[in-house]
């Protein structure tokens, strides 16, 4: 059977740190190009950027362990254009994305790719267009209208789970117009693809859950440099993710289990806050606050964590449950994630329902053959759970397009 000729529109992958977005794209594209005939459009970054850690507590500076954040290893033709262009920005609030790395003018830069990027298709033959995200979306408009080739629309998040119910505004319309006029949608999750039909108006027929999968990792343990209890929030710190929520869980079991400590790992526009929250509430030295953390510090901080934690108040998915699976950790997550449908065994509460996450926290830190029970089951629900899966998936779908020609 001949492969598709896929014209991916996708995120700059590993080492440039986009968070869970270029993740999930790269692990997908990479099973997808032994599948497909694969060409990759991708925005491009600032070169010189760089993250500094926070550097509040020495976790981020424990020595890597044997790996480093990889290099990204050309896998199939790719195409870069130099948009500036960061997948969690907002049109409303630019805070995300000003600096080196992807600038402040986000509406004009997402039009200017859309452009950048038709101008490069009508160079190519390609079957079909896959795009990822509101930032891409609009160029996927574009090429479809160019070229009459069915356009697939990927979605990891919305602006729904980072605005909130009823949010307005220009990318709304442009996830609301693309989930019209595309001939396929993607959610990452049975909850995402809800949101699409109740919330954007998405047809059902054509709205497909395909979970996301995870890149194997060589897992191992590591002391922790001292003796309490470590629970770890991974992720950006923005009131999505329920880093808030986080503090308020941490007070609730250091009021019962003293002999806990909890990590924050990430950066945001609520670190500071945080940080001062911790200091109000009473729990400064129980808390850590690593700043931005690369591949192989994110791995040595999972070797020495005890219970993972994600109180996200709208997770379309949550790509670091499952990373921290892969290491053998319990967690602790909300109803309101992806993930959750893909780790039955898991412990889960609403995101709201802070005294239950507390609870949970409480008996995997206190009880040692609950914890290693629910360690076992965490390595194992996460063993199916691959890219090269949700590759297979995806190219079953491809082939209910309609044909172009």
């Amino acid at each position: 059977m001949t492969k598709p000729r896929v014209l991916m529109l996708g995120w700059e992958f590993p080492p440039v740190i986009n968070g869970g977005l270029g993740v999930a794209c790269e692990g997908l594209c990479r099973a997808l190009s032994g599948l497909t005939d694969l060409t990759l459009i991708l925005p491009q970054a600032n070169p010189a950027f760089t993250i500094d850690a926070v550097d509040l507590v020495g976790i981020n500076q424990l020595p890597p362990p044997f790996e480093q954040s990889p290099k990204l290893k050309i896998f199939a033709e790719t195409n870069f254009v130099p948009a500036d262009l960061h997948p969690y920005a907002d049109s409303r609030d630019h805070s995300a994305a000003r600096g080196p790395l992807y600038g402040s003018d986000i509406d004009a830069k997402v039009i200017d790719f859309a452009h950048s990027a038709a101008e490069i298709a009508d160079r190519m033959s390609f079957d079909l267009i896959h795009a990822h995200d509101w930032m891409t979306c609009l160029a996927g408009l574009e090429i479809k209208r160019h070229t009459g080739k069915p356009l697939v629309f990927h979605v990891h998040s919305l602006s729904h789970d980072r605005a909130g119910p009823g949010t307005r505004g220009w990318i709304t319309e442009i996830e609301k117009t693309v989930m019209r006029e595309a001939d396929l949608i993607i959610a990452v999750s049975r909850y995402t693809r809800q949101i699409c039909i109740e919330h954007y108006g998405a047809h059902p027929d054509k709205v497909v859950t395909i979970h996301n999968g995870v890149s194997p990792v060589s897992s191992y343990r590591s002391q922790k440099p001292f003796p309490e209890k470590l629970v770890l929030f991974l992720g950006r710190l923005t009131g999505q993710k329920g880093p808030d929520l986080f503090l308020e869980i941490a007070t609730k079991v250091i009021e019962e289990n003293p002999n806990v400590r909890f990590a924050m790992a990430g950066t945001g526009d609520q670190l500071r806050m945080l940080m001062a929250g911790s200091i109000r509430r009473g729990i400064r030295k129980h808390c850590h606050f690593t700043g931005f953390l690369d591949r192989g510090k994110i791995h040595h901080l999972l070797s020495m964590t005890d219970v993972y934690c994600m109180p996200s108040v709208s997770e379309p998915f949550g790509l670091s449950a499952l990373e921290a699976a892969q290491f053998g950790i319990p967690s602790v997550i909300s109803n309101q994630s992806g993930v959750a449908e893909v780790l039955p065994r898991t412990r889960k509460a609403d995101s709201w329902d802070i005294d239950l996450m507390a609870r949970h926290i409480i008996e995997l830190t206190t009880n040692e053959e609950l914890h290693f029970a629910a360690s076992q089951e965490a390595g194992e629900d996460q063993k199916t759970l691959t890219w090269d899966r949700a590759a297979s998936a995806l190219i079953a779908q491809y082939g209910k397009l309609p044909p172009s020609y």
